[in-house]
């Protein structure tokens, strides 16, 4: 922060503010910053600027972003299928959204990646801690303890290295992921999940007359996801909940809850459907970079696994 060249007043403002780190600045509205901070606008056009510029979020080539982009590790998901399915693993640096009916899996694998990220490099981890935003209150300790113990943790430290919070409400879990912003770079946080996305905008904004608000504050805390997958460079993974739909006849009737919002924002969309017994399918259905196709994974007592041929 002090590399910002301002006063030490002005830096005092910021910090009393809440903006505490150069990716917090550098992702704020101008005229928000302005007025919270107490500042000019101009004053704050400037802090912003160099606060981006800083951090390297300037013009670039195709080919500086291959070389920042191309090496940016991924989380493995525990089936081999599936990794492959996603290029290799969950994404960082994006939004990676699964959707799916009710025990399709989306729960699950977000406790999987929660213990996953903490594996080494080496092992398809980030070495790094996790933050679980719960707003349905399916978390469960018992699964985080047998996932890891799987992979080979300690059952205790894997669980220390996972925060968890319960989100009461869409206001509650916008301020929640704002207020994260601060424990991103300061606890090594290397993937953020929030389970489920929508769950409070639905019950919150029921029937048409509500739709458009809705809309517009669901694609407010998707930006503000998207901004901190960006900036920090971490995973992050949000499951999303399915509605029917009495229109259509042939194929899939349901489709995911957030309409055209929640469809441009995050970068990979996965539907999740269930097969037989403990089997479930996984499908990309929006991704620029990858190509449509579909996997199967199995969910066991251990976790997240392949099917056993």
């Amino acid at each position: 922060m002090e590399d910002l060249g301002i006063s030490t007043t002005i830096l005092a403002k910021l910090r009393e503010a809440g903006y505490k780190t150069l990716e917090s600045v550098a992702v704020a509205n101008v005229s928000e910053l302005a007025s919270i901070a107490g500042i000019p606008l101009p004053t704050a056009h400037r802090i912003v600027s160099k606060a981006r510029e800083l951090l390297g979020l300037t013009l670039k080539t195709a080919l500086d972003l291959k070389k920042e982009k191309g090496s940016l590790p991924k989380i493995i998901t525990g089936s081999r299928r599936l990794d492959e399915l996603l290029g290799g693993g969950v994404e960082t640096g994006t939004v990676t959204e699964f959707f799916g009916e009710y025990g399709t899996g989306k729960t699950q694998l977000c406790m999987q990646l929660s213990v996953n990220v903490q594996l080494p490099r080496d092992r398809g981890g980030l070495n790094a801690k996790a933050v679980y935003v719960d707003s349905e209150g399916t978390f469960r300790w018992e699964r985080i303890e047998a996932m890891a113990k799987s992979v080979g943790l300690d059952p205790e430290k894997a669980m220390a290295n996972i925060y968890w919070i319960r989100a009461i409400s869409s206001d509650h879990q916008m301020a929640i992921v704002e207020e994260i912003m601060d424990l991103i770079p300061k606890e090594n946080i290397g993937l953020l999940v929030v389970d489920s996305v929508t769950g409070h905008f639905r019950a919150e904004y029921p029937g048409r007359e509500n739709l458009a608000v809705r809309q517009q504050k669901l694609n407010r805390h998707l930006h503000q996801l998207a901004r901190i997958a960006d900036i920090y460079e971490i995973a992050v993974v949000v499951t999303n909940q399915v509605m029917a739909r009495p229109d259509v006849f042939y194929g899939d009737p349901t489709q995911a809850v957030g309409g055209h919002v929640l469809a441009h924002a995050p970068g990979v969309r996965v539907q999740l459907r269930k097969s037989r017994g403990n089997r479930r399918i996984a499908r990309v259905v929006d991704a620029p970079h990858l190509p449509e196709g579909e996997a199967i994974f199995a969910i066991t007592e251990e976790g997240i696994k392949d099917v056993e041929e």
